[in-house]
């Protein structure tokens, strides 16, 4: 993977200057999911995650680290949609389950489990995506979303589907 040697607990803010960390994925991966037109140079979720303003930080088959405004992810209350939550939760743990299936495979959720703890209505949440089972056909992972203040917002789990490309 493409990234810094020392790899953030908290990545940047949101701003002008902030842009997706480009992966390097498996030359067959990437190829397969620019057909698709998905842009594997920022990999971030696809159409959605770019809508969404995703941002990946980190990423590796144990972890994954993203970042999302509130600002344009909120329901009709002002707080950050409960579906948002889940939006990042599912992009984190497939990028995660995706580069654990290695080459010639790829990742599809088929279980995806979020709890609301609190709310958040301003700044930049970040996700954490952590490998909680890596097998041949199937990946866990619990993904912790936490507001500016490190205060944790929502918890999640995701399984995935590994599958030949």
């Amino acid at each position: 993977m493409s990234t810094q040697s020392e790899q953030p607990e908290q990545p940047e803010q949101a701003g002008a200057d902030r842009g997706p960390l480009v992966l390097t994925l498996p030359k067959d991966v990437a190829d397969h999911f620019a057909e698709l037109g998905v842009e594997p140079s920022t990999f971030s979720g696809g159409r959605l995650g770019d809508k969404m303003d995703i941002r990946i930080a980190e990423a590796s088959p144990d972890r994954v680290v993203g970042t999302m405004p509130v600002e344009g992810n909120q329901q009709p209350y002002g707080l950050l949609h409960g579906g948002a939550s889940a939006a990042l939760a599912e992009t984190l743990g497939s990028i995660g389950a995706m580069l654990h299936a290695g080459p010639g495979r790829y990742a599809v959720g088929v279980d995806l489990n979020v709890t609301h703890h609190r709310s958040a209505t301003s700044g930049l949440v970040t996700g954490v995506a952590t490998a909680v089972y890596k097998g041949r056909t199937a990946a866990t992972y619990e993904i912790a979303i936490t507001d500016d203040t490190g205060r944790r917002i929502t918890s999640c789990r995701l399984t995935c589907a590994l599958r030949d490309l």
